[in-house]
């Protein structure tokens, strides 16, 4: 039995229905396979950062999961060896595209507010991809009950084994050597936990919780002795390789597995779906060219223009996934390392760095510099050339704030004192 489908999703995961609810919005359809006979609700909770609620935003869904889960305020790490409190940090401070927001979200929750909004018959459950075969313009997918889909678009959101990735050309994914053990608490009255981030490291593991609602609360325990578990994509796999070809590509851990270290995998999989509807919709909403006569021509330029749309999709992922996995890898081993270098690194380079990250650089108009901004340990011997830099960056900056004209609208002293505050502010921003 052959049917016709526009498009064409492999799994109902968080990149899948995210992918199909962003067409939706668009007014295009699609039709999610999925293998298992139900949603796939294991991993029991995810954090999702400012870059995942922006994608929620995006596909509608976003105020309503707030609701339901508390926002995180604050990381508190502690060394399990020395009792020690290593770190404490703000997610509080405002940053370049606003304020931080970090909340654990129950993963059966997320999926289920995704599929909600998507018409009726969107997903089709029990439905096994075994292979794929090109016919013309189009993609043959066969499924293990011998149903053969024609689509026009094929993508890819079905996880570490992908059979997209897979006849995209993409390698099996490696094993890092680390292992990841998660799980939920569901208390029966209020658990009491503050809204904050608790992580433990130890001699070669790291542990942690952190609530999503009142009752809830996410806990994990990775370890670098063990079975390896975590898989995660060679960046070299993705520079090479091809996300997309031809009216085919892939998105969530199909294109990016990662180890957890960051907790990025989630948002990241939302990133890709609301990116691939964009640029998707693009492509499938532009008109036929007037030149486009017979229905051979309107096939082969609508092929084209989706094969653009991909092509843009894959251009805009390719280095924001390359960056999150090694990112991910990098955190890991320093987070889960053994040795004297990565432990005095995990507890006093990257807390400091992180602060600068997140904290606040200038405040209305107080401002640090040199040492007070910065202190750093005289290994490299650039302590005073970063302070030098400091000087002549903020001199500049100031100078253009402190003779800026006053806007002619300013009338009286209070005005025009006003109006000066607000350019230094921005000119220490």
């Amino acid at each position: 039995m052959e049917e016709v489908q526009d498009i064409v999703i492999v799994g109902a995961g968080i990149a899948g229905l995210t992918t199909s609810l962003g067409l939706h919005k668009f007014g295009i359809r699609s039709l999610v396979l999925e293998s298992s006979g139900s949603l796939r609700i294991t991993g029991f909770a995810i954090g999702i950062w400012t870059n995942g609620w922006k994608a929620l935003d995006a596909v509608g869904i976003g105020d309503s999961l707030r609701q339901q889960h508390k926002q995180i305020y604050w990381n508190l790490t502690t060394s399990t060896i020395s009792g020690v409190q290593t770190a404490a940090m703000s997610f509080e401070a405002k940053g370049k595209h606003g304020h931080h927001e970090l909340r654990c979200v129950n993963r059966k929750v997320l999926l289920e507010a995704l599929a909600k909004e998507l018409p009726s018959g969107t997903i089709r459950f029990s439905s096994k991809v075994v292979s794929i075969e090109i016919s013309g313009f189009y993609k043959l997918v066969h499924l293990a009950d011998g149903t053969i889909l024609q689509t026009k678009v094929l993508i890819g959101c079905d996880g570490v084994n992908s059979v997209v990735a897979k006849w995209l050309g993409f390698k099996a994914s490696a094993f890092t050597g680390r292992v990841a053990i998660r799980g939920c608490v569901n208390f029966k009255s209020n658990h009491g936990f503050e809204p904050k981030f608790f992580q433990f490291f130890g001699k070669a593991f790291r542990s942690g919780f952190l609530p999503y609602d009142d009752n809830g609360v996410y806990w994990f325990l990775t370890s670098s002795e063990g079975e390896p578990l975590g898989p995660i994509q060679h960046p070299w796999e993705l520079l090479w390789g091809n996300i997309n070809k031809d009216n085919v590509c892939v998105a969530g851990d199909a294109l990016h597995p990662m180890t957890p270290d960051i907790g990025r995998g989630g948002c990241a999989a939302l990133e890709d779906g609301v990116v691939l509807a964009r640029c998707l919709a693009g492509a499938l909403l532009k008109e036929q060219s007037e030149e486009t006569r017979g229905n051979g021509d309107r096939e082969r330029e609508e092929y084209k223009r989706i094969e653009m749309g991909l092509k843009k999709y894959a251009k805009e992922r390719r280095w924001r996934s390359i960056e999150l996995i090694s990112t991910a890898y990098f955190v890991g081993f320093l987070q889960q390392g053994n040795g004297q270098v990565t432990s005095f690194l995990r507890d006093n380079i990257v807390p400091i760095s992180l602060e600068l990250l997140w904290r606040n650089i200038t405040k209305g108009n107080v401002y640090g510099t040199g040492d007070a901004l910065h202190s750093v340990t005289p290994d490299i011997g650039q302590g005073r050339c970063a302070a030098l830099e400091d000087s002549v960056v903020l001199v500049r900056c100031l100078a253009k704030a402190l003779f800026d004209e006053t806007s002619k609208e300013s009338k009286d002293i209070d005005e025009r004192e006003l109006d000066e505050y607000k350019r230094i502010e921005m000119g220490l921003k």
